[in-house]
């Protein structure tokens, strides 16, 4: 199987092409701002040094979030446009089910492991997984502090994403002796790809997890 799989969730914007269980080509790049331009070129560069076209792929793995809301727009927008083009079936993974499948599975043997990822907000996404990676909790925004409190977690949890550091403080705070994850804290299309193998394509539309409301602010009232 052939995947193609690509993430601009976050800060990063990645791609990689997924050959029977080889990565035959990967790039990123740090374009917080930037995805929308770049995604589309990233692509064709990648299955460019795979030597592989659209044609020889089998399947999409894209990320639906939760994430930052143009990025991951410009992501799905992008993913919607191939199924439409290609016909191709698509698999949505969440970009806190690809922080914690970036970990070691020895550091994270008989522990749970807890994802947080940073919104740009106060309230960072997080999410607690067991040692197999099935989800302990819902994903959710929320005050690390208010987090902490509502999960009663088990000492030496792993911590693993870029929020990771202020989600282990607040633990260390509250009593508990987490480790961090050695793993990288960014979403990657490494394993989104890896993730989307084991997992089947979605029946319908992809759809995007948001967790915050859009950063809009509306008009003032006419008076």
């Amino acid at each position: 199987m052939r995947i193609l799989a690509f993430d601009c969730a976050t800060i990063r914007c990645s791609a990689a092409v997924w050959d029977n269980g080889t990565i035959r080509a990967r790039v990123a790049s740090e374009t917080p701002h930037g995805a929308t331009e770049a995604l589309v070129p990233m692509l064709e560069r990648v299955l460019a040094d795979a030597a592989l076209g659209l044609a020889q792929i089998d399947r999409l793995g894209v990320t639906v979030g939760p994430g930052h809301f143009t990025g991951l727009r410009a992501g799905l927008s992008v993913a919607r446009g191939l199924v439409l083009a290609t016909g191709l079936p698509a698999v949505a993974v969440t970009t806190l089910a690809t922080v914690a499948a970036a970990t070691d599975p020895v550091e994270r043997r008989s522990r749970a492991v807890v994802v947080a990822i940073d919104s740009k907000r106060a309230e960072p996404y997080l999410q607690v997984f067991d040692e197999s990676l099935s989800p302990l909790s819902a994903p959710v925004a929320a005050e690390i502090e208010d987090f902490v409190a509502s999960h009663r977690l088990p000492a030496g949890v792993l911590v693993a994403g870029d929020a990771g550091l202020r989600l282990a403080a607040a633990l260390r705070r509250a009593g508990s002796d987490p480790i961090i994850a050695k793993s990288d804290p960014q979403p990657d299309a490494v394993v989104v790809a890896a993730l989307a193998a084991t997992q089947p394509p979605v029946d319908g539309p992809l759809r995007p997890i948001y967790l915050h409301p859009p950063a809009v602010k509306l008009p003032a009232a006419a008076s």
